[in-house]
């Protein structure tokens, strides 16, 4: 949600920033500008709508002079999307300016100050109140006056600042929104997200919160509040850039769905040896996990359909009962968490808000808490007393897949090695071949459906999909109606089959569309059942299901297969196809695949 990018070099400074706004494109924005410093002073160029248009205006950069300079793509929070409300903003005096991800949650009472004492606002934005009082705050040192500002604010934030003062120089500084350094020679970068910074340095240092940093073409330093250098390490990134472009594929969600067989490989192989599965990272022992009494999974969006679906393997296995929570929910819950307690907490970015604080009240109730995340020293990576990494690889498209998929398989391991060491299991060896088997039955589940972009056809222009299953199939569903409604703009429903004749049958009527998960042989004859039921009142089904699976073959109107696979660990493999339909529902509705209207890739504000 919203993106910040800054350099300071030799070279010009806008097409760098330009470029590294158009790589934080799928965090979702309405709004975009560059500020950019040269001898003339601060120029500001804002923008409505698409990087493009900022392109346009300035000319592909070549019209806003000077080697240093920050940018911002903007989420609207406070104040429509507009031109003056987009980021980045100018102090009174023109020396500052200044771009925030983030929320500051005391504006209102700042603002008001800061106009008794004479300063104009521009904007209705709660960014603009920092600005000013930066400015206000200025004594010859930006460092000093951005503590002195910080100390006033309340809420989240990661802020860029420029001074033309101070010619050459970029200012950063994080509070519970994800900012990371990047170190290059004769030039440095600052990004909220590394994938904006690995086209141009792989060496990056991730700030924590509270931390100032001061940039120039030849030096980074860090400093905590109190003005002391910090010494900070640089990491390497890894993953291969290329990873990040589209590879030919028309959207980077038709992509990164078919990069999961891979991904899912990346997150699996390593952990298996011997037949057995071991966590190298973790040195969680069998005494420690015998004091668990509960375990709480907590997330948010998919991450949160993921921890449903995980659920009944780590249940079944490890003979531990699990809850999963909305992470919205919980830290307002006062929940039933103590030392006995594991708290598993699942975020691709691992820095979304709401995950980040739901963790911080289980851990000061004495929880344990394990972090299932894709970002390498990300914020609930660091909170974590335990981390088990997805290695999925960077994900552009704003409707995750291959996240959803890495976190499953990451769960299924820890139910295999959390019972493997309680002692639930005398034979990991069956367990261990279906996890191998995962990277091939996803690739089969891909090559089983190449008519579902002919079935988008048929659904696409439907005013509402209902997702039914029971068990890990209802588990399913609701990630696979998530799939649909964030990408085509369709009304998407999932319930637990068993649940339709409670209420829900009501909204069944002549062609009403029924997409139904059959996969799980302990509960198919129910689901058949639920079928017959809906086809009764009209209803046209999609079946998701086994090739072979002659009973609901027989009643469905339309089809859709995975292989046949152990349903403990069958999410994965059953998300599949729905993916696949969602995409080309939303490709035949003309949809931004890429980039869903109104959603963001990371969401670190409440």
């Amino acid at each position: 949600m919203c993106g910040i990018v800054g350099f300071t070099g030799a070279q010009p400074a806008a097409p760098i920033l330009l470029d590294g706004l158009k790589k934080l494109e799928y965090r979702g924005y309405d709004s975009a500008g560059i500020a950019v410093m040269s001898e003339g002073g601060i120029t500001v160029s804002k923008v409505t709508g698409r990087i493009a248009n900022l392109c346009e205006k300035t000319n592909d950069g070549k019209e806003v002079p000077g080697s240093a300079g920050v940018g911002h793509t903007r989420w609207a929070t406070h104040g429509a999307p507009t031109e003056e409300n987009a980021h980045p903003h100018l102090s009174n005096d023109g020396r500052f300016a200044v771009v925030h991800n983030g929320i500051i949650e005391n504006y209102i009472a700042l603002r008001e100050e800061l106009i008794r004492d004479g300063y104009r606002f521009e904007s209705e934005t709660d960014t603009e109140v920092i600005v000013h009082l930066v400015e206000m705050y200025y004594s010859g040192s930006v460092r000093d006056a951005l503590i002195k500002t910080t100390n006033r604010l309340r809420g989240s934030y990661a802020l860029g600042v420029i001074c033309s003062e101070e010619p050459g120089k970029l200012f950063a500084v994080r509070e519970a929104s994800p900012l990371i350094l990047g170190v290059g020679v004769g030039e440095n970068y600052f990004a909220s997200d590394v994938t904006a910074l690995v086209p141009y340095t792989r060496n990056c240092i991730y700030m924590d919160d509270g931390e100032y940093a001061e940039l120039t073409k030849d030096s980074v330093k860090v400093f905590d509040c109190t003005g002391q250098e910090l010494s900070k390490e640089v990491v390497r990134v890894t993953w291969d850039v290329q990873a990040a472009e589209k590879g030919g594929y028309e959207h980077f969600m038709l992509k990164e769905i078919m990069e999961q067989p891979a991904a899912i490989k990346a997150a699996t192989a390593p952990r298996i040896k011997n037949g057995k599965v071991f966590f190298e990272e973790m040195d969680i022992s069998a005494e420690e996990l015998r004091e668990i009494r509960k375990i709480v999974i907590t997330a948010c969006g998919s991450a949160y359909y993921a921890g449903c679906s995980g659920r009944y393997a780590l249940e079944k296995l490890c003979r531990i009962p699990v809850e999963v929570e909305l992470a919205s929910e919980l830290r307002y819950n006062n929940p039933l968490i103590d030392e006995h307690t594991l708290l598993i907490v699942i975020s691709q970015s691992g820095e979304t808000a709401d995950t980040i604080a739901a963790m911080k009240e289980c851990r000061a109730r004495g929880a344990k808490a394990l972090a299932v995340v894709n970002v390498v020293g990300s914020t609930i990576a660091k909170l974590a007393d335990w981390t088990a990494y997805t290695w999925a690889g960077p994900e552009i498209a704003v409707a995750t897949t291959k996240g959803y998929t890495t976190q499953l398989a990451v769960l299924y391991l820890l139910s295999v090695y959390f019972a493997d060491k309680l002692g639930y299991i005398d034979d990991c060896s069956k367990y261990v071949s279906s996890l191998r088997a995962l990277p091939r039955l996803i690739q089969h589940a891909i090559d089983m459906n190449p008519g579902a972009a002919q079935l988008a056809k048929k659904y696409h222009g439907s005013k509402s999909l209902f997702f039914i299953g029971r068990n890990t199939d209802y588990a399913v569903a609701l990630e696979g109606a998530l799939k649909m409604k964030e990408i085509s703009y369709l009304h998407a429903e999932a319930y637990a089959a068993g649940e339709l004749k409670h209420g829900t049958i009501a909204l069944i009527e002549e062609h009403t569309p029924v997409i139904a998960l059959c996969c799980n042989p302990a509960i198919m004859e129910k689901t058949l059942s639920n079928i017959v039921e809906v086809k009764a009142r009209g209803a046209e089904v999609l079946a998701l299901t086994f090739r072979d699976n002659q009973k609901i073959l027989s009643v469905a109107d339309d089809l859709l297969f995975i292989p046949k696979i152990d349903a403990l660990f069958s999410a994965a493999v059953e998300i599949i196809p729905l993916q696949i339909l969602a995409y080309y529902v939303a490709k035949e509705n003309g949809c931004d695949i890429d980039k869903p209207k109104n959603l963001a890739k990371s969401v670190t504000v409440e």
